[in-house]
């Protein structure tokens, strides 16, 4: 199944009014003034009804998370030794480094991020045909800390798709058009190569609290959804630096 961004958006805009009506009681035309977030861990177990857990995935960290569509077993080699790892069905397993002393708070947006994905994978299975679940060629997903490359195979849409719809699930559009309104009074955020004015940086850091997520994951979010305008690092110029 072959989407686009916006059957994506769609998906997500269905999905996470759903979910609001089960876990917050949304009544239809209720408007609110604040934004909020997506609780990941309640959609997760209580919305979808998956199982999640935490178990070393990888040696190297590369591995964040695994889902299942089936009981099926995966396999961790680590220092030429074969481990086998019990996958039941609907089981999200995440790596336990997201759960390790130090790391809770440090991991919080990187770990709900790859819950997000877990959870996307497991909606765009369940809208696959009943033919495509039943020749699914594996029956779990990896979520691997991915280099950004060239979409050349099913697997990689696949993947594609999971993290578009993980992001619109846990930054949904409406409220992140909510938060801009309060936040930036309309106007665009500006980027120059990787820095912002400190007003800007402002707006980011409250918008990564908001929504539990890195400042990676909501920058491309607000660039996908037209909040962001991209100008050359050499326009840059910080007020509060020249004033210093």
């Amino acid at each position: 199944m072959i989407l686009s961004r916006e059957n994506i958006e769609e998906i997500a805009a269905a999905v996470t009014m759903d979910f609001n009506k089960f876990f917050f009681q949304d009544n239809d035309g209720e408007e609110r003034t604040k934004a909020r977030c997506t609780p990941i861990d309640q959609f997760a177990s209580q919305y979808l009804g998956l199982s999640v857990c935490f178990a070393r995935l990888s040696p190297d960290g590369s591995l964040c998370g695994v889902t299942a569509y089936a009981d099926t077993e995966y396999q961790v080699v680590e220092m030429g030794i074969t481990r086998k790892l019990r996958l039941k069905r609907n089981e999200v397993v995440l790596d336990r480094s997201f759960v390790e002393p130090g790391n809770i708070r440090k991991l919080c947006g990187k770990r709900r991020f790859t819950l997000a994905h877990e959870c996307a994978h497991q909606i765009l299975f369940q809208m696959e045909s009943n033919e495509k679940k039943c020749s699914c060629r594996k029956m779990y997903e990896e979520d691997r800390a991915y280099t950004v490359r060239e979409l050349k195979s099913r697997e990689d849409w696949n993947e594609w798709q999971a993290n578009v719809l993980g992001a619109a699930i846990l930054m949904p559009r409406n409220e992140i058009a909510l938060a801009m309104r309060n936040l930036a009074k309309g106007r665009r955020l500006i980027r120059y190569g990787e820095w912002f004015a400190y007003p800007d940086r402002l707006i980011i850091t409250t918008l990564c609290d908001l929504f539990g997520v890195s400042r990676t994951a909501i920058t491309i979010r607000l660039s996908k959804l037209g909040y962001m305008e991209e100008r050359p690092y050499t326009e840059y110029v910080d007020p509060l630096e020249v004033m210093a």
